[in-house]
């Protein structure tokens, strides 16, 4: 079963790290390994929740997600991207980007620099806006019963986390970004940073609505066709949702796309710190992101979510302290090794407790049969 949904990941591993030795030397394979390692721990949580909205689809559109959709990851988000900031930036053409990226690396890390306060309120905003639609559900397993109940209940409020999004950009924007942090000092963003928090709101309402209102459909009509089922048969004919199932699988795979988007935000200017080389860099978050792929298909193929019932719950925390680390960034530099731990800290907190959890009802329902045996 590893081998199985890690053997691609393990292969480019080893081709990529004999790929740099060979082309750039030693320096290069450490450096790629680096970065492999600081995706993979950057991202766990996203994997943990890419697995609860991957679990919703059927085989074919998993598979879509491990191909496809790495694809984009590896060449959208770890590759294309930084170029293209380059290319925004500088006002150059994405073909000058990379030219600039090879023949003068130091230029290339400023230009991402200045571009950081707009990446981090985009992703900010994005990422905020999941971590408060998930605590102010009213869920039936609550972790942290202590804050998640009053929450549940301020969650009733109408539109409750746009307003507190928008308050939080609004705060960032004149805090953080009067001050936000570039390559040559300080300067004023309050405009890019509103502008491109906006944006990434704009962008979760959007694509997280589709996906949602298909997904209802969805059930909806997995329901109806339950009850049509006898009718269809005396009829000779057959209720199919195939296309609307389609659609859903569609605007979920979409979502999956932009939350992984979001979350590599922080490892793509992250990567700056350990190395300008625009190709060595690509190579690394390239390797680390199929991993977080295959560990997502993993803990939905092993039912790990359903097992563990708090992993998710500190994904969603985790993304939460993630959001907030990013608006703090467009003022202050913060390492990428607190950014990793805070949410490694989360999530193992969080299985640790559903470990926990397991013990307990197991040790109830031993002491029910010792009970009924008696």
């Amino acid at each position: 079963m590893v081998l199985r949904t890690f053997g691609w990941s393990f292969a480019i591993t080893a081709l990529g790290l004999a790929f740099a030795a060979w082309q750039w030397g030693w320096e290069a394979f450490g450096v790629v390994l680096i970065l492999s390692i600081l995706e993979i721990s950057l991202s766990f949580d996203n994997a943990v929740v890419n697995a609860g909205i991957l679990k919703k689809m059927n085989a074919f559109w998993q598979k879509i997600f491990l191909t496809v959709g790495i694809l984009i990851a590896v060449f959208g988000m770890r590759l294309v991207f930084p170029v293209a900031i380059v290319a925004i930036s500088a006002k150059v053409g994405p073909i000058e980007a990379v030219q600039l990226a090879m023949d003068n690396p130091q230029q290339y890390e400023a230009l991402v620099t200045d571009a950081h306060p707009a990446i981090a309120a985009f992703g900010g905003m994005f990422l905020l806006m999941i971590f408060l639609d998930f605590i102010f559900e009213d869920r039936d397993i609550k972790w942290l019963a202590w804050l998640e109940h009053p929450l549940a209940k301020l969650g009733k409020v109408d539109m409750l986390s746009v307003c507190i999004a928008l308050i939080a950009l609004l705060v960032s924007a004149m805090t953080f970004a009067t001050h936000a942090h570039t390559s040559s000092g300080y300067a004023d963003k309050s405009a890019t940073v509103l502008l491109a928090g906006v944006a990434g709101l704009i962008t979760y309402l959007i694509v997280g609505g589709l996906s949602g209102y298909f997904e209802n459909k969805l059930e909806e009509e997995e329901e109806r066709e339950h009850e049509e089922e006898e009718k269809a048969k005396a009829e000779g004919k057959q209720v199919s949702v195939v296309g609307l199932a389609g659609k859903a699988a569609f605007f979920l795979f979409l979502y999956l796309e932009v939350l992984d988007a979001s979350f590599s935000f922080d490892g793509v200017i992250g990567a700056f710190a350990i190395t300008n080389h625009i190709f060595w860099m690509a190579l690394g978050l390239g390797i680390g992101a199929m991993y977080v792929r295959s560990l997502t298909v993993y803990l939905v193929r092993q039912g790990t979510l359903d097992d563990y019932v708090y992993l998710e719950h500190g994904a969603h925390y985790a993304i939460g302290a993630l959001a907030v680390i990013l608006l703090i960034t467009i003022e202050h530099e913060i390492s990428e090794i607190i950014t990793g731990l805070v949410g490694v800290l989360l999530i193992a907190a969080s299985f640790f407790s559903s470990v926990r959890r397991n013990r307990r009802l197991a040790a109830e329902e031993a002491e029910e049969k010792a009970l009924v045996a008696e």
